[in-house]
């Protein structure tokens, strides 16, 4: 169940209730009776890792290094090269049979 934080307008009694979604929010102040009004707590969520859309989906820049680490330690790291060389065969070539002429 989710936590609303209340404070009153007439004591500035301030305190948190657990209460369903589904409950009404409440409106009396249990101590002096005065009026309460609903607080607004700022959401703790910190975007880390990729997957996000500054991390991934950035424009990449045309020249120069780009600026996201994993492209900065790819471009460091020296590149392998293989030195595995390839003979190709010729294929030998295929005749195909002329169409037979039509009688006419």
């Amino acid at each position: 169940m989710p936590t609303y934080g209340y404070e009153c307008t007439a004591c500035s009694d301030k305190f948190e209730i657990q209460q369903s979604i589904k409950d009404n929010a409440l409106t009396i102040c249990e101590k002096c009776g005065g009026g309460l009004k609903k607080l607004i707590y700022p959401i703790g969520i910190a975007f880390k890792g990729s997957g996000f859309y500054v991390n991934d989906y950035a424009a990449k820049s045309t020249g120069g290094a780009s600026s996201t680490p994993a492209a900065t330690e790819t471009a460091a790291a020296p590149a392998e090269t293989k030195t595995e060389t390839k003979t190709e065969t010729p294929a030998a070539p295929t005749s195909t049979p002329a169409p037979a002429a039509a009688t006419a």
